[in-house]
């Protein structure tokens, strides 16, 4: 199990710690519900070093990029981001990536989920056919979010970036508490607000970034925060995990990611993409509600009335901010509207639910 720069912080801190996508990392400290609040109220810095990055370099690079991802990166300039994923051959999705524009038309970086570090690499390797420089520097590049709607308030005085009037899905480089290269991205992935910040793991940066972060948010509150927290708070604004609501087998365009399929551009199984946009969707993924009590776990079939098996579960939780079991699924599409009831097949038992619109809060 491999750690990232700052697992003894969070053994240290008391984190109740587990295995993720090979790492040994937090799953909660205070516990879900109050560190859910703390990102929702206030602001939390989470550990996520896991995931991957790779840095494209070259003429070519902006071609490799539009041939293998849905989006459109040439709609990119420097400092700016864009959400996009890899479609695979078979109308599938090989992951959900960012794409950031360091170097309009010559550098990018492409943040990957942590599970699929080597899957993606490959993946982009077998299209390079024009020699474009990669780089993965997964290993040697921390990621803190501090995500909430006090973080970048509370993060200002560690900079003289303007970060506090970042632009969604923009960045910007410079000296973030005194350590030079830092990349702070106004991205996340719990819809709270906030940002991401990329360093290199070298001459103690970890230990200098995450002690000036808490030692500067001491007074508003600014509390520690793990993965258990992280899938909640993702889940509210309806956000989809690979593994869970997409996977090889699932269209972006079921997916109701749509907005980050363009087809302004050939890429990947575009064609198949574009005939199953013409023909109509058979299913689509619907967030849900429970009106009976229990919670939807992932693959737990989602039946009609009468028990005839119409989907299947690929999230649920308990929503701290709502107060009540949510998830997600994907649905036949005659049974997809809004408001529509359902059930979840639980142990036996077949417990109402209905499709509500997202994001949940």
């Amino acid at each position: 199990m491999k750690n990232t720069p700052f697992t003894q912080k969070h053994i240290e801190l008391g984190a109740k710690m587990a295995e993720f996508a090979g790492y040994n990392m937090p799953i909660s400290y205070s516990g879900i519900n109050d560190e859910h609040a703390a990102v929702r109220k206030n602001a939390g810095v989470f550990d996520v070093s896991h995931m991957g990055e790779f840095v494209l370099k070259g003429e070519h690079a902006l071609d490799l990029i539009q041939r293998t991802t849905s989006n459109d990166a040439s709609k990119l300039t420097d400092g700016k981001a864009q959400y996009s994923c890899f479609p695979n051959k078979t109308g599938g999705i090989v992951d959900d990536l960012i794409v950031y524009c360091l170097e309009e038309n010559k550098a990018y970086m492409l943040v990957v989920n942590a599970s699929n570090i080597e899957k993606d690499w490959n993946w982009i390797q077998s299209f390079n056919d024009k020699g474009v420089e990669m780089h993965n520097i997964s290993d040697k590049t921390c990621l803190l979010a501090i995500q909430g709607p006090n973080a970048t308030k509370i993060l200002q005085p560690l900079t003289d970036m303007d970060i506090m009037n970042l632009k969604y899905y923009t960045f910007c480089k410079g000296t973030f508490a005194g350590v030079a290269n830092v990349l702070v991205s106004a991205t996340g992935y719990t819809g709270a607000g906030g940002v991401e910040i990329y360093f290199e793991d070298k001459d103690g940066n970890a230990d200098t970034i995450w002690n000036a972060i808490f030692e500067t948010g001491k007074a508003a509150g600014i509390k520690p925060i793990g993965l258990g927290a992280r899938d909640t708070l993702r889940l509210e604004m309806g956000y989809c995990l690979y593994g869970n609501d997409i996977d090889d087998t699932t269209s972006p365009l079921e997916a109701g990611l749509g907005w980050i399929t363009k087809f302004s551009k050939p890429f990947t199984n575009s064609a198949y993409f574009e005939e199953q946009k013409a023909g109509g969707l058979t299913k689509k993924l619907v967030g849900f509600e429970m009106i009976d009590k229990g919670i939807a776990r992932h693959d737990y079939p989602i039946t009609d009335a009468a028990g005839t098996v119409i989907g299947r579960v690929t999230s649920g939780t308990q929503s701290p901010s709502l107060g009540k079991a949510i998830g997600m699924g994907y649905l036949a599409t005659a049974h997809a509207g809004i408001g529509s009831e359902i059930c979840i097949s639980v142990r036996n038992s077949l417990l109402k639910a209905k499709v509500v619109k997202m994001p949940f809060v």
